[in-house]
């Protein structure tokens, strides 16, 4: 029986993705982007789960809609200073009473002698303004025991046509925002990368618009800012992930061990952890913002923007890895010379094929010596010996 060339080895192409080793543990895998995690394999899993984060969050909009503020709704802010023994239920109540309907909102702001009772309500005339500032005054210099001038209570009337301006106005930047952001992925990424990408996109805004619907907060200036900064987050998160499948996935299609699919996990793979380590470092600042300016020091204003940026984050991390790559790999396997070059390795694979690849003189090495170099003459090597004189 011949032995093999020492110059190459024969490769089984039936594993199509190695395994991690076992002595490694999860995060340590994570870490070097060696974890194996079937991200595209699994691709009809996440598939279902983004459709129902998708489908929650239209119904959501649909049913619920957005509590909007009233700088796009117009109406009257009222604030009253919070002094001491004063509650926004007692405010409410003096509002009810005086007017005859409840206001819209009403939540205290602010901490120490700074903290403010803020009453949105619907616009009030001249007459509903002085008999609420008022009945106010009373119920303040009541429960404080303290002279309270009409000055301390603010009464600002946003006009409809004003919040109508803004409104449009914030629409037209989401929709020019969005717009320059599909024209850079079309042009950064090629044709297949940047339907997935825009993808991702989309799903990040749906998905965001959604859970901001579902908690109820009031969509302020503030909380477009905050989704027009999340679109730039995910823009970047595609980039790095996309930049790395382009990498793994280049001259793929010249190679008969991998498929483009494979190589396109791996490269979700690389870069998970980079994902999960920019969004923990990402809202951090979030998170710090939200316990200590809205929790304990009372800035109420600034928990619209910090909630749409910390679950836009979220979303985009997620997306970016667990959508936009398995996208990417179904649009590629759909049609095209990737569909044609996975079925020709799957079908080499069926029928047990092998292929030849070169072995490095230290991998022969690590392997030990072979058995020709126990001694034994190499199949059809001419004896090293001396011939003997007179034979023919």
């Amino acid at each position: 029986m011949r032995n093999a060339d020492p110059t190459t080895e024969s490769l089984n192409l039936d594993k199509a993705e190695p395994t991690a080793s076992p002595q490694h543990g999860f995060f340590e895998r994570l870490y070097t982007g060696t974890g194996g995690f079937p991200i595209v394999s699994r691709r009809k899993f996440f598939y279902t789960m983004s459709a129902v984060l998708l489908l929650i969050s239209l119904l959501s909009i649909a049913v619920r809609g957005f509590t909007l503020g009233i700088d796009f709704e117009g109406g009257s802010r009222i604030q009253v200073p919070a002094l001491a023994n004063v509650t926004t239920q007692e405010v409410e109540d003096v509002y009810a009473e005086t007017l005859g309907h409840g206001p819209v909102t009403v939540q205290e702001v602010g901490s120490g002698s700074a903290a403010t009772i803020q009453v949105r309500s619907e616009t009030l005339d001249k007459d509903q303004t002085d008999q609420l500032q008022s009945a106010l005054r009373a119920m303040l210099e009541q429960e404080s025991g303290t002279s309270v001038g009409l000055e301390a209570i603010s009464i600002a009337e946003i006009s409809e046509t004003w919040g109508g301006q803004i409104t449009q106005k914030a629409l037209i930047a989401l929709a020019v925002f969005v717009a320059l952001t599909m024209i850079y992925i079309a042009i950064r990424f090629e044709r297949d990368m940047s339907i997935a990408a825009i993808v991702s996109l989309f799903f990040n805004l749906i998905v965001t618009a959604g859970i901001y619907s579902l908690v109820g907060f009031e969509v302020t200036p503030a909380a477009v800012i905050g989704l027009l900064t999340i679109l730039g987050y995910v823009l970047y998160d595609n980039v790095v992930v996309f930049d790395k499948v382009e990498e793994n996935t280049r001259g793929v299609l010249h190679l008969h061990k991998r498929t483009y699919a494979e190589q396109a996990n791996l490269a979700a793979n690389q870069t998970l952890m980079r994902s999960i380590s920019t969004t923990v470092i990402g809202i951090l600042p979030i998170i710090g913002m939200l316990v200590i300016a809205v929790w304990m020091l009372g800035v109420g204003t600034l928990k619209d923007l910090a909630l749409v940026q910390l679950v836009g984050m979220i979303v985009g991390a997620y997306s970016s890895i667990f959508l936009a790559v398995p996208v990417l790999v179904s649009i590629k396997e759909r049609w095209g010379p990737v569909a044609a070059h996975t079925k020709k390795v799957l079908d080499k694979r069926a029928g047990g094929g092998t292929a030849r690849v070169p072995v490095t003189a230290g991998a022969r090495a690590a392997r030990g010596p072979r058995p020709t170099d126990a001694g034994a003459p190499r199949p059809g090597a001419r004896p090293s010996g001396k011939r003997h004189k007179g034979r023919h």
